[in-house]
């Protein structure tokens, strides 16, 4: 019998997240914001303006000349501080080729930047060059100084364990994963978590995801939910800040930093919020 796939709990832990995290931007902004915003785009090391609201959007473009939003300037001065002990604009780094460092499928407003500083690569799943962070093998990419992933560890195949250990196996001790997830406070929520022998099909606009366990039961999902369009990437979890701290530290990484300060000269604010800010682990 099909077994639907049910958001009914992550949804009441998604509103619970939200309403907690409403009560403490209302005190985090007890201080005054301008409405515009000037600021230096520490991707492409423009000076620009934007609407405060549109930067404190995770998501949305602020930068009017590169198109970067608060996820990747974030990320980018987490990677400045790790690599550098301050934040620098990205167009400010020290050419230093002698600085290894990988992205899983980078945003190109921040990597042909990287690439022209560091000894840096953008990679990616199904096109050269390739990076199957799931199995590493004989991976070209070791002994790497940084690893950049954004929004990606949520879709990938579980164990999602075998991610986070295969990411601390490329990284030189010391390394450093800038790492951002879509995540809420509490456990993750593994959505598939049998998944084996699987597939998606399309009917009538709406799709689901037929599984077959390693023991051969058979499994139906419906109501599933995909990030940049049907079939491509498909969420996997929903991860809990206990639980995405847990699975860094289980897999020889430091306690990860929340890259939550805020940082109004380079166009970052995080203030109040307590989901899906980027963060920083160290390899150990």
């Amino acid at each position: 019998m099909p077994l639907p796939h049910r958001l009914d709990a992550t949804l009441r832990r998604l509103r619970q997240g939200l309403r907690q995290a409403t009560t403490t931007v209302a005190r985090g902004r007890a201080e005054a914001t301008p409405a515009i915003l000037a600021f230096c785009c520490n991707v492409c090391g423009n000076r620009v303006e934007a609407p405060h609201a549109d930067i404190r959007d995770r998501e949305k473009p602020s930068c009017p000349i590169c198109g970067s939003n608060l996820r990747f300037r974030t990320m980018m001065a987490g990677l400045s501080q790790a690599l550098f002990g301050s934040v620098l604009p990205v167009t400010a780094f020290p050419v230093c080729k002698t600085i290894r460092g990988v992205g899983l499928s980078d945003a190109e407003s921040y990597a042909g930047r990287l690439r022209d500083k560091l000894d840096y690569t953008n990679t990616f799943f199904h096109r050269k060059p390739f990076l199957d962070i799931t199995s590493v093998g004989d991976c070209e990419f070791r002994d790497l100084d940084f690893m950049i992933s954004s929004d990606v560890f949520e879709h990938v195949a579980p164990p999602v364990a075998s991610a986070f250990t295969n990411a601390r196996r490329l990284l030189k001790d010391g390394g450093v994963l800038v790492l951002s997830v879509p995540f809420i406070p509490g456990e993750t929520d593994e959505h598939f978590p049998e998944l084996h022998a699987f597939r998606l099909e399309e009917r009538g606009g709406s799709w689901t995801l037929y599984n077959r366990t390693t023991s051969g039961a058979e499994q139906v999902f419906t109501d599933l939910v995909f990030h940049g369009g049907p079939g491509a990437t498909l969420e996997m979890r929903l991860f809990g800040l206990d639980g995405l701290r847990r699975a860094l530290r289980e897999s020889r990484f430091s306690e990860p930093v929340l890259l939550d300060e805020h940082r109004p000269a380079f166009g970052i604010d995080w203030r109040g919020e307590i989901c899906s800010i980027p963060l920083v682990a160290t390899a150990v």
